[in-house]
Parts: C-alpha cells; sequence; structure tokens
C-alpha cells in the first residue's frame, strides 16, 4: 500500500512539474529560423510525425512523408483575398497570433492553452500551381497525436464554408 500512495504521489508530482514548466513557457520550444519560401518550398516535413505539408510529396524519400500529407488549399477570388480570408479565420482561434503577413505568404504561431507548446503554420501561394500551400508543424515532441492536421483541415473547412 505504501508503493502505491508514493507512486500516486510521484505521478502528481511530474504532472503539476509539467504544467509548471508549461506556464513558464518552458515547453515552447526554439524559433526556426528557416521558415518561408525558399527555391519555391517551404521547410520540409518534420522528420518525427509532427507536422503536415502539402509539399510532402516533393521529398519522396522522407521518413514522414505519407503521414505529413495534406492536400493544398484552393484559391477562391484570388491569392490576395484567400489569404486574407485565411488570416481571418486564423485570427478567430485561440492561441493564434499573425507573426508575419506579406504579399503571398503568411506566418502564424500556435500556443496551447495548458501546456503553452507553439506550433508554426505557413501559409503560401505558389503561382505555378495556383494554390495556397501549407505546412503546419510542432516544435517539440515527436508525435503531435494530429493537432497540426486537425487545425489546418478546420481552417479548410472554414475557408470553404464562408
Amino acid at each position: 500500500m505504501v508503493i502505491v500512495k508514493w507512486a500516486v504521489i510521484i505521478i502528481a508530482l511530474v504532472i503539476i512539474a509539467g504544467l509548471l514548466a508549461g506556464q513558464l513557457g518552458l515547453l515552447k520550444g526554439t524559433p526556426p529560423t528557416d521558415l518561408g519560401v525558399h527555391d519555391g518550398k517551404l521547410k520540409p516535413p518534420s522528420k518525427t510525425p509532427n507536422s503536415v505539408s502539402s509539399q510532402a510529396s516533393l521529398y519522396p524519400d522522407h521518413p514522414q512523408r505519407d503521414y505529413a500529407d495534406i492536400a493544398p488549399f484552393p484559391v477562391s477570388g484570388g491569392p490576395d483575398a484567400t489569404l486574407n480570408r485565411i488570416a481571418s479565420i486564423v485570427d478567430g482561434m485561440e492561441g493564434a497570433k499573425i507573426v508575419a503577413r506579406e504579399p503571398g505568404y503568411l506566418y502564424v504561431q500556435f500556443t496551447t492553452r495548458l501546456m503553452k507548446y507553439v506550433d508554426d503554420a505557413e501559409f503560401w501561394f505558389d503561382p505555378v500551381a495556383g494554390v495556397i500551400h501549407m505546412r503546419s508543424a510542432s516544435r517539440l515532441g515527436s508525435s503531435d497525436l494530429g493537432v497540426n492536421r486537425k487545425r489546418i483541415e478546420f481552417i479548410r473547412q472554414e475557408l470553404l464554408n464562408p
């Protein structure tokens, strides 16, 4: 019985320490320095299953290509109108902060409420393909439990149903 009591105490302390670390901003990770569009591409997907990218197919040998693969957004009303609509949707999402907004490009950071994890999301109008490519990735952890995909699909649904 004493072992169970101590196990419960230790588990509770670990949970409290994790929550405290999150609230202190210790779990936000390091901001990436290589975001943006380079040679017509966004950054490749993460090497662990914690990102999605509409350009995953450009990296056929990537270990997370299948996990990361997601369809780009269609353009409706022109690229500027579509990116403005995405920015408007994102503005209404909890924990979202638009960091950069340039012609044809949008960079957003999403911070989770409880643990303060930060995910980086990029949206870019590809003038050749005529679509909005995106990449969304967690800074920390080897798995995002599908959070980035759910977020991008939520934005897609809002975009398609004005």
